[in-house]
Formats: C-alpha cells, structure tokens, sequence
C-alpha cells in the first residue's frame, strides 16, 4: 500500500475510533507509518487528510448501500437487503457518528461529504418506496422521503441504542420493527 493510501486509512480508522480532535498528526502517523515529512508531502494537513478519508468513508458507504439497493426483488426485499446487510453495530456507522463531531460538522468542507452522503441515501430510499408504491407492494398512504428519513433513523438510532447497551439486540429489534411496518400489502 502507498503512503498516501496508508495515511488515508489510519484516518478512517481513527476518526471512526476517536473522532476529529482525538486523531493528532503524531497518532496518524504512528498507525500508518509514515513519517511527517511524509504526510506534509502527500497533504496539506490533517484537515485535507481528513477531508480524504471522509470521502473515502462515504465513498465506500455508498457502494455498500448501492450493492443492496440494485440487487433483484421488490423493494420490501432491497430495504430489507439493506437493514440486514452486514455490519459492525457495535461501532457504529462510519458517516453517521461523523455527525456528532463538532469540528467536522462545524466546517463546510468536512461536512460536504456526510451531508451528501445521507442526502444520496434518503434519496435511493425514497427512489425504492416510490417503485413499491408504484407496483403495489406498500399502503398507498406511505410517504417515500418519510419512508426514507424512517429507515436512515433506524439504522442511525440503531447504532446509538447498541453502542450504549454493548449489544446489537437493540439495533435488531428496530429493524425488525421497521420491517414488520413496511412489510408489503397481502391480498
């Protein structure tokens, strides 16, 4: 792996783990292993490597979502492709816990990416509860951007509710709630 490419990760890594102001240039370059001058050579900064990193997160939350969302099924079984897919609940959401730091939400420009990522998410959800209206599948009543704001809600909430009680049975029973109150219409 490339310096650069080693320097982005152990920022994903650490602003996952401790957050913009827990992730010092000296702790950066203790986990990747690249020197200072290395890492002044490559960015401008911590806030240019973060900046890469936040991309790199969203960039690659995107493409997980994305493998669930154009998959084959109804809706109902894309969402719930989605809600179930693999994760590591006890962690939390790499994008989502971005939001909870002041420094990076305080800055347009590390906050760009979050926002635009959860945009484009609530986006693809509403895009999928629009095609089950459409074909029939969910209560005509339903909302698509609602749909999309509840499902993004849950797996967020989710993710606080698991991480206060060291367990991921939280996260599961509200994704088992949600699916049960999407589940498509029967005859």
């Amino acid at each position: 792996m490339s310096t650069p490419e080693r320097l982005i990760e152990a920022t994903r890594e650490l602003l996952w783990d401790r957050g913009y102001v827990g992730t010092s240039p000296k702790a950066i370059q203790r986990q990747s292993g690249a020197g200072q001058g290395s890492m002044y050579h490559h960015f401008t900064g911590k806030p240019d490597l973060a900046l890469a990193a936040i991309r790199r997160t969203a960039d690659e939350l995107r493409a997980s979502a994305e493998a669930s969302f154009s998959s084959e099924g109804t809706a109902y079984e894309r969402i719930r492709g989605y809600l179930l897919r693999q994760r590591d609940v006890l962690r939390g959401c790499p994008v989502g816990r971005l939001t909870m730091d002041p420094d990076v939400i305080a800055g347009d420009a590390l906050r760009a990416p979050v926002t635009e990522t959860i945009d484009w998410l609530r986006g693809e959800l509403a895009r999928i509860v629009q095609e089950g209206l459409d074909a029939g599948e969910f209560s005509a009543h339903l909302v698509p951007e609602e749909i999309a704001a509840t499902v993004v809600a849950t797996v967020q909430g989710g993710y606080v509710l698991a991480r206060a009680s060291g367990s991921p049975a939280a996260f599961d029973a509200g994704v088992r709630g949600l699916l049960a109150l999407l589940a498509p219409r029967t005859a």
